[in-house]
C-alpha cells in the first residue's frame, strides 16, 4: 500500500505526478488560498507526509492530530513555521529547500533597493496619475547606488549572492553573522564588523537573517536610530526580524530615508497597516524566490524530500 501524503496546495501537475508515482496524495485544490485550519487539522489524521508552505503553522496542537506523521517537507528554506522541538521529540523528520532559490531571491532583493533607493514604484504612479507636466531638476531624485556602502545582517547563501551583485556596484560590503566567514571574506572583499558599527555606516542595510527567537525584532528603535538619515533598511528574510511600529516611526520621522519590504510579521499584510500608508515604502507580496524555473526547482526538492522521508530514506535537506 502506497503511504498517504497530503499537499497542502495545488502545486504543478509535474509534480504531483512524481508523488503520485510513489504516494497516495491528498491535495488542497486551491493555487492560490490556503488549506483552512480546520480542514488540514482533519485531514493530517492518517497521513504519513505532508508538503506544505510557509502559509501552514505545523504547531503542536496539529501533531496531536498527526500521529502516523513521518517527514513534513516544506517548499521554502526557512520553517519558523513549524515547531521544530515537537516534531524532534516525535522522531519526525522536518526538511526545506535550501540552495536553489538563492540567486533568485538575491535578484529579487537587490532589485528591491534599486527600485526603493531611485523611487521606481513612486515614479511610474507619477505618470500613471497624470502628475508629470515638466521635467524638474530636483523632481524625484532618490539615493545613488553605484559606490555607496551596503551592510548585509546574515551571511548565508543568500547574502553572499547578494554580496557578489554588491561588488558589481563597487559598493564597499560590510556583514554581521554570528559566525565570521573568513573565506568568503577572501573571496569577495566583504568586511565583518559588529551590529552596530555597520548601521551607522551603511548607506543600505539588507536583512538576511533566518528568523529566530534571537532574531525577533532584532531591528528596533534603537537600532534604527543608529542607522543614517539618508539609509534604506531592504528586508526580503522574514518580517518579524524588524519591529515594524519602530520601522514606521523611523521613516515617518526622517529618521531613515526609505525601506523595501518583501516580508511582513503578518502576511498578508493588512491593508490598513500603517507601513502602507507612507510613499517611502516600496512593498511586495512575499515575492523572493517567485520566478517560475525557481519555484518548480523547489516544488521538486520539496517532493522528492518528501518521498525519501516516507519510504525510509535519508532526504537531502533534513532540518532535523
Amino acid at each position: 500500500m502506497k503511504p498517504k501524503i497530503l499537499i497542502t496546495r495545488k502545486i504543478a501537475d509535474e509534480v504531483v505526478s512524481k508523488i503520485s508515482e510513489v504516494c497516495e496524495v491528498d491535495m488542497w485544490p486551491d493555487e492560490e488560498r490556503p488549506i483552512p485550519r480546520e480542514i488540514l487539522e482533519k485531514k493530517v489524521e492518517d497521513i504519513e507526509g505532508i508538503f506544505c508552505l510557509i502559509t501552514e503553522t505545523i504547531d503542536e496542537k496539529l501533531l496531536n492530530n498527526a500521529p502516523k506523521l513521518k517527514v513534513i517537507s516544506n517548499m521554502a528554506v526557512g520553517h519558523n513555521n513549524i515547531d521544530i522541538n515537537v516534531a524532534k521529540e516525535r522522531g519526525i523528520t522536518v526538511t526545506n529547500t535550501p540552495g536553489v532559490l538563492t540567486e533568485t531571491t538575491a535578484d529579487l532583493t537587490f532589485a528591491l533597493l534599486m527600485a526603493t533607493s531611485r523611487r521606481i514604484i513612486e515614479a511610474s504612479n507619477f505618470i500613471r496619475n497624470g502628475n508629470w507636466k515638466a521635467w524638474a531638476p530636483m523632481q524625484l531624485t532618490g539615493q545613488d547606488v553605484f559606490g555607496t556602502t551596503i551592510g548585509i545582517i546574515g551571511m548565508g547563501r543568500i547574502g553572499e549572492a547578494v554580496a557578489r551583485r554588491a561588488k558589481g556596484f563597487d559598493m564597499k560590503v560590510l556583514y554581521y553573522n554570528r559566525n565570521r566567514k573568513h573565506d568568503i571574506e577572501e573571496m569577495l572583499g566583504v568586511h565583518y564588523t559588529d551590529m552596530d558599527t555597520l548601521l551607522q555606516q551603511s548607506d543600505f542595510v539588507v536583512i538576511m537573517a533566518p528568523y529566530t527567537p534571537e532574531t525577533n525584532n532584532l531591528i528596533s528603535h534603537r537600532e534604527l536610530s543608529l542607522m543614517k538619515n539618508s539609509a534604506i533598511l531592504i528586508n526580503t528574510a522574514r518580517g518579524g526580524i524588524v519591529d515594524e511600529d519602530a520601522l514606521y516611526q523611523a521613516l515617518k520621522n526622517n529618521g531613515i530615508w526609505a525601506a523595501g519590504l518583501d516580508v511582513f510579521a503578518t502576511e498578508p499584510v493588512p491593508f490598513d497597516h500603517p507601513l502602507l500608508t507612507l510613499p517611502n515604502v516600496v512593498t511586495l507580496p512575499h515575492i523572493g524566490s517567485a520566478s517560475i524555473r525557481t519555484r518548480i526547482k523547489m516544488a521538486h526538492l520539496a517532493a522528492d524530500n518528501l518521498i525519501n522521508g516516507v519510504t525510509g530514506k535519508i532526504p537531502a535537506h533534513v532540518v532535523v
